[in-house]
């Protein structure tokens, strides 16, 4: 049986001996889109399919999928999510967060195991792990030169190891693409090897990852999400986040095992 604390542990372990790996999450957005449902997060809405309600993201969050118009990405997508390779980790949505029948689909789609060993959970780094995140795992990336793939707005004045940075804007699974072939030739230019690349681009993040861990796989590659906000001005309006960094006192996210 998997454990949320000891999946965190081994991808800890092969960063503090510098085995190269990649660690991949897809969240529910990634789910919704391999679902082929429409996905609009926008400053008041929430669309997800035939479903609306509101809710407010920031501008470097928003979102847009359509299925009609934007099968090519669905399918670059699809390809990082049915990648494998050796220390490729995948993180998956859950049941605890996405239910039951939702697990199920996305193993089902996988067509392995549930107990295969680079499968873990999408929150991996967050809830419940957050806080040795932050204690264990951050400070590795100091040991590292590194490179950081993230939004427009992000600074980054506060990460001195970072030697090298790519930028991406407004739905950049869709509108900047382009930009993993700039980072394939920057590798391949500088022979890059022995790097960490950390990513903080929402779903851009998933197909940059696999593409460039499948020809470059001598670097490290991390998802990192939302979980160096903080440190970038960027927004930590997440549950996990604000219960972290305002210390709230009684945290609904931060003591959350997530559960296989």
């Amino acid at each position: 049986m998997k454990n949320f604390e000891q999946d965190f542990y081994r991808i800890l372990d092969l960063l503090r001996k510098k085995v190269p790996f990649a660690f991949n999450r897809f969240s529910d957005g990634e789910l919704f889109i391999f679902q082929n449902k429409e996905l609009i997060l926008g400053d008041n809405l929430i669309k997800i399919g035939n479903e609306s309600r509101g809710g407010p993201y920031k501008k470097e969050d928003h979102k847009h999928f359509d299925p009609n118009q934007h099968s090519f990405y669905r399918d670059r997508l699809l390809d990082a999510f049915l990648f494998r390779k050796d220390n490729y980790f995948k993180g998956i949505s859950c049941r605890c967060c996405v239910g039951t029948e939702n697990l199920n689909w996305q193993l089902q789609h996988l067509q392995e195991p549930a107990d295969d060993q680079f499968l873990t959970w999408a929150n991996l780094l967050v809830n419940g792990n957050y806080p040795k995140f932050m204690a264990e795992m951050l400070p590795l990336f100091a040991s590292y030169p590194t490179v950081f793939i993230c939004n427009e707005k992000a600074e980054l004045k506060n990460l001195p190891y970072v030697v090298k940075d790519f930028r991406v804007g407004y739905n950049a699974m869709i509108n900047d693409y382009h930009k993993i072939e700039e980072i394939k030739s920057w590798i391949e230019r500088n022979s890059i090897t022995g790097h960490l690349f950390l990513f903080s681009a929402s779903s851009y993040s998933k197909m940059a990852i696999h593409q460039l861990y499948d020809k470059f796989p001598l670097n490290t590659y991390i998802d990192v999400g939302t979980t160096m906000n903080a440190f970038m001005n960027m927004s930590i309006e997440r549950v996990y986040l604000g219960d972290y960094w305002f210390e709230k006192p009684s945290p609904s996210d931060m003591y959350k095992i997530c559960v296989w």
